[in-house]
């Protein structure tokens, strides 16, 4: 039966992931709420944008007046909460951003969500959900073994990662005191096309194109676990259709790789895919530039994905080998989409003092 899916966030990187996967895999109508901040881009949704069951609003979640009126003229079912600031190296530099966007957005979205659920008729409460998406990076610094699980306690290091922590709890508080129907996921680290060039992947593959500096912080030995942003999005759907209310499923790749070693797998995929390499450079790899690391960096993080694996039956499709393949190559033949997206205010220098 088709549902009407608000997503916020739709036109960032992995919400603009998800509403390709519902249009394209499902028979909803999405409609699709983002402010377009730096991160957020329609040309990422170009694909899809002509069909029927689309609908864009440019709206900001902090303001309650527009999202109430978004939820009382479209009737979602779901809520698919995606809209935040998310990159670490910012929140060091303007961290009241992050507050505003992660914690009093999200405090505005549930109220307004409370508000409506309230008013729907007990057949429609029954099939509601507020789905609020998250990141791995709440639960802090992973030592050399173990695994974040669902149960890990809290202990977030960076002021983005502190927002969501803080908007994480928010989502529970709505859930036990006003019986808010709620799922959440914690994600790791996500991949793949249409990223913004910013993040560790796509500003390695841009720099090396370049001959610029590829830039390691520290000694390159942070561990992250690797998710393809499609099978992020799969996840994401049988989350919120078939997830219990009031639990929480972390989504991991199963791909634990350290900074240098992704590093120097693209290095070598570019090594054989570019015949004219930019001048005087042999090897990609040459490129490789170590600078100071950011402050309070976390080492390792690393999810078990066994819950949504064992009670949903989600799994990765997509391996790290084959996932960086085929970033690669999309960015290869998508430079047009890089070019567009980077305006001059951000030149993939680092953000963060």
């Amino acid at each position: 039966m088709s549902k009407t899916i608000i997503v916020t966030g739709g036109a960032g990187f992995i919400g603009s992931a998800l509403v390709r996967f519902l249009i394209n895999e499902t028979d909803h109508q999405v409609i699709n709420f983002d402010k377009l901040t730096y991160a957020g881009n329609l040309e990422s949704l170009k694909s899809i944008e002509a069909n029927e069951r689309y609908h864009f609003i440019q709206g900001d979640i902090c303001d309650k007046v527009k999202v109430a009126q978004v939820f009382a003229q479209h009737q979602p079912d779901f809520i698919m909460h995606l809209a935040a600031e998310s990159h670490v190296d910012r929140s060091i530099d303007s961290p009241g951003e992050f507050i505003q966007t992660n914690v009093v957005g999200t405090y505005a979205l549930l109220d307004v969500a409370r508000d409506y659920f309230a008013k729907l008729t007990a057949d429609r409460q029954k099939g509601f959900r507020f789905h609020h998406i998250s990141t791995d990076e709440v639960y802090g610094d992973l030592g050399a073994e173990g695994l974040f699980s669902e149960t890990t306690p809290y202990d977030p290091s960076s002021p983005y990662s502190a927002s969501k922590a803080a908007s994480d709890h928010l989502v529970r508080a709505w859930h036990r005191t006003y019986q808010l129907p709620v799922v959440i996921t914690n994600c790791s680290n996500n991949y793949g096309p249409y990223h913004f060039p910013e993040k560790l992947i796509p500003l390695i593959i841009l720099n090396a194109l370049e001959g610029k500096a590829l830039p390691i912080y520290g000694d390159g030995k942070q561990v992250r676990d690797w998710l393809y942003v499609d099978d992020h999005a799969r996840a994401l759907y049988k989350v919120v259709c078939e997830g219990t209310l009031g639990e929480t499923y972390n989504i991991g790749g199963f791909n634990e790789k350290q900074n240098i070693e992704v590093v120097n797998t693209i290095c070598q995929h570019l090594n054989e895919l570019i015949i004219d390499k930019p001048q005087g450079i042999e090897s990609f790899n040459d490129l490789i530039t170590y600078v100071t690391d950011r402050p309070g960096h976390d080492v390792r993080y690393a999810i078990d994905a066994s819950k949504i694996n064992e009670t949903l039956g989600w799994t990765p499709q997509e391996t790290f080998e084959s996932g960086i393949k085929k970033t690669i190559e999309w960015y290869l033949d998508n430079l047009s989409w890089c070019k567009h997206v980077q305006d001059g205010s951000y030149q993939r220098e680092r953000l963060g003092h």
